[in-house]
């Protein structure tokens, strides 16, 4: 029998309609396993063992819910456990399941966030389809990690490493890992490695870096994030109280370096005023290779530093733990480099 803790949060998956309006309810989330337990044909049972410390739609989420949720799952004997499933709202799921992989980036068991696209009482719901994947992948043990099932209409479901899940693209519930590269797809039969055209073994281990096994569970709440867009005044920002600056990137990882339509409108001026309160910038996303803009160049020799090959989601909280668990500039610049949970490309 394989022993599994279900961690309910709350989020679509967890909700109901009422005149119109979707919101979390309390029966909704055990109704998840009878909904399984109903159509499992699998004949290796399973024993749940739930928790709910959270009921959230994920919108309404801040990043001391993660400590929430961590301090949840470590209040339990995880060896108990064969895997752990967490139910989540899919608006902020990329930047939970980035959290949970870092944090966890040691862990010896199978974790997957199991998120739905609509209410389970809707039929186009893909909620129970995915939380099926979920146990399925804990019952074969295919490998030790945080992972997303998540099945896109008209596909199989695809499983996303949790340091590589992006947003779902604009105006659509679908979601994708960061340059397309899952970890594997299930047919509901089979767990299929994508990009090597060969099966998954069982007991697969997972990707760790035991340097940072022992990490706090400290989010920085001090790094601002900034997007670019056409017209972006750098003087609407005040710097008082801040860690460090993510920067988001177009897709060709560049921003504006020009002056010519005002200094306020320059993120080389940015960095500059930046560096006078000694605040670092850094960069993301984009991937590393022998040419690039000639404005990431400048921006670089102006002393903002670039996140390579993560994505936007990532970059942004493992700023957030790095300056959560570190003081040194040197370690924390260590930390953002080292590839502790696969989330380099």
């Amino acid at each position: 029998m394989k022993n599994i803790l279900v961690v309910f949060t709350g989020g679509t998956i967890g909700s109901t309609t009422n005149e119109g309006t979707i919101n979390t309810a309390n029966s909704v989330p055990f109704r998840l396993i009878e909904l399984f337990q109903k159509q499992d044909k699998n004949n290796q049972p399973v024993n749940f063992t739930t928790l709910q410390p959270l009921q959230i739609l994920s919108e309404n989420l801040a990043p001391c819910v993660w400590q929430t949720l961590i301090k949840a799952i470590e209040d339990q004997n995880i060896d108990d456990y064969d895997g752990i499933i967490i139910t989540h709202g899919t608006d902020t799921l990329a930047y939970t399941s980035a959290a949970l992989s870092f944090y966890f980036n040691a862990l010896k068991i199978p974790m997957l966030l199991v998120a739905s696209d609509y209410p389970l009482e809707n039929e186009k719901a893909n909620g129970l389809i995915n939380f099926n994947c979920a146990v399925e992948f804990i019952r074969e043990h295919i490998q030790a990690g945080v992972f997303i099932p998540y099945r896109n209409p008209q596909q199989n479901v695809q499983i996303h490493r949790g340091s590589r899940l992006t947003c779902s693209l604009q105006l659509s519930g679908d979601f994708f890992s960061v340059q397309h590269h899952n970890f594997a797809h299930y047919d509901g039969v089979t767990f299929v490695r994508l990009h090597l055209s060969t099966h998954l073994s069982s007991h697969a281990g997972s990707t760790s870096n035991t340097k940072y096994s022992n990490l706090k569970a400290q989010f920085s709440n001090k790094i601002l994030m900034i997007k670019p867009y056409p017209g972006l005044n750098y003087d609407h920002f005040n710097l008082n109280d801040i860690d460090a600056v993510l920067h988001d990137l177009y897709h060709s990882g560049t921003a504006c370096a020009s002056s010519q339509w005002g200094e306020n409108h320059s993120l080389l001026n940015f960095i500059n005023r930046c560096a006078q309160k000694n605040i670092k910038v850094y960069l993301a996303p984009s991937i590393k290779s022998t040419n690039a803009y000639q404005s990431t160049r400048a921006l670089i020799e102006q002393g903002a530093q670039m996140i390579w090959n993560m994505s936007i989601e990532a970059a942004y909280v493992k700023l957030m733990l790095g300056y959560g668990n570190f003081l040194d500039e040197s370690e924390i610049s260590a930390f953002i480099a080292a590839d502790i949970a696969g989330e380099h490309i």
